[in-house]
């Protein structure tokens, strides 16, 4: 059988914050490979590296040490100008606090990454209709961010994540502001668009019982990868 090539490669990541006696090791070695199509939960206490993690992951953050590769490039060889191109093209970010701009409505909020990568206004504005209405928000996209619920907030911050059709998403703490209802709904549509738009995700998160059907989970501890297993589950039941 063909081996398969990682989208992501992590090799030997370490983080640390700080210097000499107030060093802090946030990140003690860790290497994982995460494939197209992939869903995985990392999961883990309070303090213990997943948002560290993810961030490096999004290149939002660079290693003290240890490398990370995308389609065996070396990411953080590359000039901070294709860095970010790399981010706005390719990584879809979703974060426990939406940062959505709080001027502008969910239409100009979705279309946002469209327009800075230089897509004109009127093919950005489709676009972004075009996903709102696939998130259930027909009718709120010209509310600004304090006319709408978490829940709708939180599907606004999915939809900008997905204009720019990335192949991966990374969300940290993505229902930790919301009511369990309310979460199980932005994990239906997580699982939906791993399963029809072949978008790989990586879920940070320390409830575990959200992530019950998600594929592949790993676990963190003080900074190491203790655990990476495989569910017989690959469906989430909606």
């Amino acid at each position: 059988m063909e081996k398969r090539t990682p989208l992501v490669r992590v090799n030997n990541l370490c983080k640390s914050f700080g210097n000499g006696l107030k060093q802090v090791e946030a990140l003690k070695g860790i290497s994982l490979d995460i494939y197209e199509q992939e869903f995985i939960a990392v999961l883990g206490a309070s303090g213990a590296g997943k948002s560290t993690l993810l961030h490096i992951l999004g290149t939002l953050d660079r290693p003290s040490r240890g490398n990370l590769y995308y389609r065996e490039d070396d990411v953080f060889s590359w000039s901070d100008k294709k860095l970010a191109r790399f981010r706005n093209r390719t990584v879809g970010f979703v974060f426990q606090g939406h940062h959505l701009l709080p001027e502008f409505t969910a239409l100009e909020n979705t279309m946002m990454p469209a327009l800075i990568r230089g897509m004109g206004r009127k093919t950005a504005a489709e676009n972004a209709e075009a996903l709102l209405v696939k998130m259930g928000l027909k009718n709120r996209m010209y509310h600004k961010s304090g006319e709408l619920s978490g829940g709708e907030q939180q599907r606004v911050a999915l939809a900008r994540a997905l204009i720019l059709k990335p192949e991966i998403i990374l969300a940290d703490e993505p229902t930790g502001n919301l009511d369990s209802q309310t979460g199980n709904l932005i994990y239906d549509l997580l699982f939906t668009l791993n399963r029809n738009e072949k978008i790989a995700m990586v879920v940070v998160t320390h409830n575990e019982a959200l992530t019950t059907h998600i594929p592949r989970r790993i676990i963190l501890h003080d900074g190491q990868k203790t655990s990476d297993t495989l569910s017989t589950e690959t469906v989430r039941p909606l």
